[in-house]
């Protein structure tokens, strides 16, 4: 074990903060979907192991959710693991716990997930990047449901429910020697395919009354799509599924609270292959005229520097307004809207010359 352990070991293991019933969560009425709600209301009674499988954004911590929550280990913790997001060297650890001085930095005993999930469910997410080393020793804990916490040598015996799940393709992580099928046969006792957005399109109207009202729920003031926005969003392919259209609901309530959303609303992105009306057309050019709309900026997962991202777009327009006025500050000036020696100074700053 690697000193880099020390850095998870203060690390309290709990369960996610509480959250709306699983019954609240975005589904849908569509025969996809009622099919899954099936196979899930099926197998929940049972203690049998569950893989579920979908696209990124599908809802396969939903699911979980649902099945925890529908069966009798309800009242019993729901622990999630992120396999992908936990170093290998440390997933050990994370899963089964440590004693005290187990390894350089582990400076008091620690519980780990599935002793914190005693009884209930342990659902663990992504388990197509779990290590092949790994693999072996989660396969051991599904066949005698016993483990040892690391550094310890007293076998531990474990009552928990296991939930897996991934958007990776499984068994053609077996072909190509990445994933064990022994593991895989004993996590797939009962398989569940979430689908994505762009095949049950029908439930968009739903998935999107259910965010909204989980929105109103946390204190977000809410919007209304008119009609014509909604039909825009229904020719859009969802590459994200219900994770990008939660994320697209929240940014359009913080930007037009209380108000109804129309087409000119909605980033470029969701209105750029949409069959749109001649009006809508007209609409969406007017409102563009003057320059991207906010609802067209969209901040990086890994976030960026805030400063250096508007210096290089004041000079790409800076740079525009000279080209466009044959390289008149002047002129340059009237387009940008700013005095003559403010723009003076900004091409000072920025070294622009007027035959930029």
């Amino acid at each position: 074990m690697s000193q880099s352990a020390s850095i998870a070991e203060d690390r309290v293991v709990e369960t996610l903060p509480a959250e709306p019933p699983a019954s609240h969560f975005p589904t849908g009425s569509s025969p996809r979907m009622a099919q899954v709600r099936t196979m899930i209301e099926q197998v929940a009674g049972f203690t049998t192991n569950v893989l579920i499988t979908g696209e990124s954004g599908t809802g396969k911590e939903w699911a979980a959710r649902y099945i925890h929550s529908s069966s009798p280990r309800a009242d019993r913790p729901f622990v999630p693991v992120n396999c992908g997001a936990i170093p290998p060297d440390l997933l050990e650890s994370e899963l089964f716990g440590h004693e005290k001085g187990a390894f350089t930095g582990a400076i008091s005993a620690r519980v780990g997930r599935f002793e914190a999930a005693e009884g209930g469910t342990l659902f663990l997410d992504e388990i197509g990047d779990m290590s092949l080393p790994m693999q072996v020793k989660l396969l051991r804990v599904l066949q005698e449901r016993v483990y040892e916490r690391v550094g310890s040598n007293k076998s531990r015996t474990c009552d928990v429910r296991i939930i897996a799940a991934t958007h990776r393709d499984l068994e053609t992580a077996i072909r190509e020697g990445k994933f064990r099928e022994d593991l895989f046969s004993r996590l797939t006792v009962f398989p569940i395919e979430l689908p994505p957005l762009r095949e049950r399109l029908e439930d968009l109207p739903e998935l999107v009354a259910n965010v909204l009202a989980r929105n109103a729920r946390s204190g977000v003031d809410n919007i209304e799509l008119t009609p014509g926005a909604l039909r825009v969003l229904r020719h859009y392919e969802w590459p994200g599924n219900i994770r990008e259209l939660a994320n697209l609901l929240e940014r359009l309530c913080v930007l037009h609270p209380g108000t109804p959303v129309d087409i000119p609303n909605l980033p470029t992105r969701y209105t750029a292959n949409a069959p749109l009306r001649d009006s809508d057309r007209r609409e969406l050019a007017s409102s563009r005229a003057s320059g991207p709309q906010p609802q067209d900026f969209d901040l990086p997962s890994d976030g960026l520097p805030l400063k250096e991202y508007l210096e290089k777009v004041e000079v790409a327009l800076i740079r525009r307004a000279l080209h466009e006025a044959d390289g008149v500050v002047a002129h340059a000036a009237k387009r940008l809207q700013v005095r003559r020696t403010t723009l003076a100074e900004k091409m000072k700053r920025y070294g622009i010359s007027s035959s930029a």
